[in-house]
């Protein structure tokens, strides 16, 4: 092999890299450890300390170990800790495990742009407007189109001979809808509105959640959809996060009070003597300034905190209201201040709350718009952007007033309770323009433009899909993945010896350098390790030796036709290189779609997937290849065999073509019986498909489906009667153990609301409380994160989110075929080629999914047909085609060597040379799937079922199938030629 050197030195990097992205997790959960260890010391003083009750001992002391816990690693986020590394770095560079595997809550929020629409028109009662809104409305239920697209066609219909400016001509939209503007322009204008809006409701989410106390929490968009992907690991209170994700923003302006009319001093002391007379054992000298450092500024900043204390210091503020100025009311800037790099020490900001309502004298319902400008220079000489907000005639009047009252002094703009800036008023602002100035950078300026504009924009945001994983939960997936991915490597792992010797032996070191660069990859990457992602793993395994296995068997044949070692290794490796690249394209293919279409941990299946395939031969070729050149240049060979595995399959004549009558009559029987069971039994559809609501529930004893189900349909039933509703379908199944529960319900589907969450919930404790041995209280029972039992994880899907779930693996899958159909026709330069090998996949997919419906109900696990399922059918068709296009590399191989030979005996020659490889490429696939179905998990079990049957059936397919129907039509072909 040439370059043999340089191979290797690449190998020795990418290995070393991989080492090193490793290392932060290594780094990270060290010092996890040592935050809970000072944790846990310090709640035990606490409880010695201060005497506390036996039956709220474990309570309290929990609660100051999460204290305790947060305050050690916010206090550490800026040191160094690792070559140079914070914390904080080590901590964003670690491996990121999903949900499923950490426990916490996903959020898919979805802004409101039909409430966005109906605001820019002014709220008109406009006849057309009214109806192409209603039109839009409905059309959205079954469209995958955006919103303002439905309703320009809603309007082109409604109204074709108006133009939308009679009704977006309003006096905020002036400057930019003219009477004379076209519909197009309109558009245009609202697309660009709806835009600034969801991005100013992405901001306002993420500023939330930054201050939510999440640890490494995750917020994207999705596309131009609208929608806002959001996820919190190790959240406690998930009603809590609903209602603040769903609140609407509050955008105020605010006078201040000047840091010489607060007496932070008094404060203190004030605090000091009520503490003292509550008889707080813990109290100490200057309780407030422990907490906050007064800033000695004669403006509205009067101090600061870290964010950790910002909850103590407000409450130290409330507890000594009688010597603060009245109406002060302390708020916090949104980000940490930029006087120390680094730190995490926020402005407290001092608010003037002087009228009689206590509400700020002007909001942002008087905002018409922002947008960024550029003034002065900034240190390095080029102009500072800055951002200029208009208002309307009455804001302006309020405006003027405001800033007249305050020159000399601040007036923050706050948004739902943060300060994003305190800006000196110099003179009477008039004209209801201003510009803000501050030390901005162009993004932050573009941002508080959108924050500013917020008021004139009530685009809402509901949450359409929801998913909470408590921790218990999530610690058992863990278990399970990594106990079945163990398994699994070292069953391929002995396999691959038990068959290959010594050759085995290279495999299983390429396998390992291929685990250590895989997951090296997926850290680099940033990608987010799921339960799913981890049977993706597990399948690459499979997958990996499959190169090997195409590779030894090829030696093989040329030690068996009399060449030396080294010449026959040589000839080994460049037969094999076709058929290997082939089938890895295939299933990187589908690979590629799975990720494009599918969402959370599906896309993190096809993550570990797609870079598995990569990595897998890179290594199976360039690593073994280097093993076995050094084993020649030292006059030595490899043991490519046993006695046991010498002659398996060898020197077969079996008569395929000939069989084929008896495969299609058997296959046909089934494509039957499984299209029957499709037809008439149907399938258990996840909540993926059907939308509504599915909660795993935890009981403390035994119960059964029957009892569970009984008890749920019944309160579900009178509950839907007296809402004078039809749907409330209830499903139960035993999910694990016989304490545990799933249980899903379309009571109320259409409805996204928190209260419906709620009452769903408070159904379904009414209904289940009998069945627990002790005692459980409702917020016990929903507290999805901090009890052992009840509602242990929940996943809601809005029927819209269902639509395009199922909209999209209807794609999907068709997608794949199409695109292996175009790619097996383009190498095999023949249709009939590409017509074999998708009559195979879609006979392996169709018996698979048979199976799903014909024994849902029957075996003792969930078959349920899902998001993870279409994973299932889409690797299955990556994979299964992988046997086609080895067997096709050979009959095209066997073709060139004898072109007179008569076909029929071509495809038989082809089909019994590769025998061998079939077996061991489908045993070293289907044994870590088994694993991975026996220990992986009940929530990942259906998919290990799919995919160890899609194995077996896929095998099957490509040498009973799909060769015969190439050989059929390659025939018929052939004979119209002739004719």
């Amino acid at each position: 092999m040439q370059s043999k050197g340089w191979i290797r030195f690449v190998a020795i990097l990418l290995a070393i890299a991989s080492i090193w992205q490793l290392s932060f997790t290594v780094i990270s959960r060290l010092q996890e450890r040592k935050a809970a260890k000072y944790a846990e010391e310090q709640a035990q003083q606490f409880v010695e300390a201060n005497n506390i009750a036996p039956e709220i001992r474990e309570f309290v002391a929990d609660s100051v170990a999460n204290i305790r816990n947060r305050a050690y690693v916010d206090s550490i986020s800026a040191e160094k800790v690792f070559f140079g590394y914070t914390y904080k770095s080590v901590k964003e560079k670690e491996i990121n495990l999903g949900l499923d595997l950490k426990g916490g809550m996903n959020v898919m929020l979805q802004v409101q742009l039909e409430d966005l629409v109906k605001a820019l028109s002014g709220n008109s009662t406009d006849p057309d407007f009214v109806s192409a809104l209603s039109q839009a409305k409905a059309n959205n239920v079954n469209s995958s189109q955006d919103f303002i697209g439905l309703f320009e066609e809603a309007w082109n219909q409604v109204a074709p001979a108006r133009r939308m400016a009679e009704v977006f001509g309003t006096y905020e939209l002036r400057d930019k809808i003219k009477p004379e503007s076209t519909n197009r322009e309109v558009v245009d204008v609202i697309r660009n509105e709806a835009k600034s809006a969801v991005d100013n409701s992405f901001n306002v989410l993420r500023n939330r959640i930054d201050r939510f106390g999440v640890t490494q929490p995750n917020i994207q968009q999705v596309g131009n959809s609208g929608k806002i992907l959001i996820e919190l690991p190790g959240v406690k209170d998930p009603e809590r996060v609903r209602k603040l994700l769903q609140g609407t923003a509050s955008l105020e302006f605010w006078p201040t009070y000047q840091g010489n009319e607060v007496d932070l001093y008094a404060v203190d002391a004030r605090v000091a003597e009520i503490l003292g007379n509550l008889g707080d054992s813990t109290a100490v000298a200057n309780p407030l300034f422990q907490v906050l450092s007064p800033s000695g500024w004669d403006n509205a900043c009067i101090g600061f905190a870290a964010g950790v204390d910002t909850v103590t210091v407000n409450r130290y503020l409330a507890m000594a209201e009688d010597v603060l100025p009245q109406g002060f009311r302390p708020m916090w800037s949104v980000k940490p201040t930029d006087l120390v790099k680094g730190s995490n020490l926020y402005e407290l900001v001092a608010i003037k709350a002087t009228s009689r309502d206590g509400k700020a004298p002007l909001d942002g319902g008087y905002v018409t718009d922002a947008r960024v400008e550029f003034q002065g220079t900034q240190n390095g000489g080029s102009a500072a952007p800055s951002v200029n907000m208009t208002m309307n005639a009455e804001g302006a009047s309020i405006w003027a007033r405001l800033t007249k009252d305050n020159i000399g002094k601040q007036v923050a703009i706050v948004l739902d309770g943060l300060v994003y800036s305190y800006p000196t008023v110099q003179t009477e602002i008039t004209g209801g323009s201003s510009v803000i100035t501050g030390n901005f950078d162009m993004q932050e300026a573009e941002d508080l433009a959108n924050v500013l504009k917020s008021g004139k924009l009530p685009a809402p945001a509901t949450i359409i899909q929801e998913q909470v994983v408590g921790p218990s939960l999530g610690s058992a997936s863990i278990r399970a993945g990594l106990i079945s991915f163990l398994i699994a490597f070292c069953l391929v792992l002995i396999y691959m010896v038990f068959f290959y010797q010594g050759a085995g032996l290279i495999a299983d070191a390429a396998l390992l350098c291929n685990v250590l660069l895989l997951f090296g990859v997926l850290v680099s990457f940033g990608a987010v390790l799921t339960l799913p992602g981890i049977a993706g793993l597990v399948l690459t395994l499979g997958m990996a030796v499959d190169a090997n296995v195409i590779i030894y068997e090829r030696i093989k044949e040329e030690l068996a036709a009399g060449k030396g070692f080294s010449k026959a290794v040589a000839d080994g490796y460049k037969n094999a290189y076709s058929a290997i690249i082939d089938g890895q394209l295939t299933t990187l293919i589908t690979g590629i779609i799975l990720y494009i279409f599918g969402s959370g941990p599906v896309q993190g299946f096809a993550t570990t997937l797609i870079i598995g395939i990569i990595t897998s031969v890179l290594t199976s070729i360039f690593v073994t290849r280097i093993i076995f050149d050094d084993r020649i240049a030292k006059g030595k060979t490899v043991a490519m065999s046993n006695k046991l595995t010498a002659n398996i399959l060898k020197n077969t004549h079996v008569d395929f073509i000939g069989l084929k009558k008896w495969s299609y009559i058997i296959s046909g029987a089934l494509i039957v019986i499984s299209i029957a069971s499709i037809a008439f039994k149907g399938f258990s559809y996840g909540v993926d498909f059907t939308g509504g609501r599915t909660f795993v529930v935890r009981f403390d004893q035994s119960v059964t489906a029957e009892q569970v189900r009984s008890s749920v349909e019944d309160t579900f039933r009178l509950a839907a009667e007296q809402a004078g509703l039809d749907q409330y379908s209830v499903e139960v199944k035993q999910f694990g153990g016989d304490s545990q529960m799933k249980i899903t319900t379309q009571y109320k589907n259409d409805s996204e609301s928190t209260e419906v969450d709620a009452e769903v919930e408070g159904l379904l404790f009414n209904a289940l409380k009998g069945f627990y041995a002790e005692d459980i209280q409702l917020a016990d029972f929903t507290s999805t994160l901090e009890n052992p039992n009840g509602i242990i994880s929940s996943d809601k899907v809005g029927p819209t989110i269902a639509r395009d779930i199922t909209r999209s693996a209807f794609i999907a899958v068709f997608l794949a075929l199409i695109a292996i159909f175009i790619y097996i026709a383009f190498r095999f330069k023949g249709w009939t080629w590409g017509l074999g090998g998708v009559v195979s996949l879609a006979h392996t997919a169709l018996i698979v999914i048979g199976f799903f419906s014909l024994f849902n109900g029957i075996l003792p696990f969930n078959l349920d047909v899902d998001q993870t399922f279409i994973a299932a059918i889409l690797t299955i068709i990556g994979y299964a085609i992988n046997d086609n296009v080895v067997i096709f590399d050979r009959i095209r191989e066997q073709k060139g060597l004898h072109p007179k030979e008569d076909f029929r005996t071509t495809v038989n020659t082809a089909l019994n040379a590769t025998l061998t490889r079939t077996l061991n490429t489908s045993v070293s696939t289907l044994l870590p799937m088994l694993a991975i179905a026996i220990f992986g998990g009940e929530s990942i079990r259906g998919l290990a079922v799919a995919l160890c049957l899609g194995v077996i059936i896929g095998t099957y397919a490509s040498i009973m199938i799909g060769t015969p129907i190439m050989y059929d039509a390659t025939m018929r072909a052939a004979k119209k030629k002739a004719e």
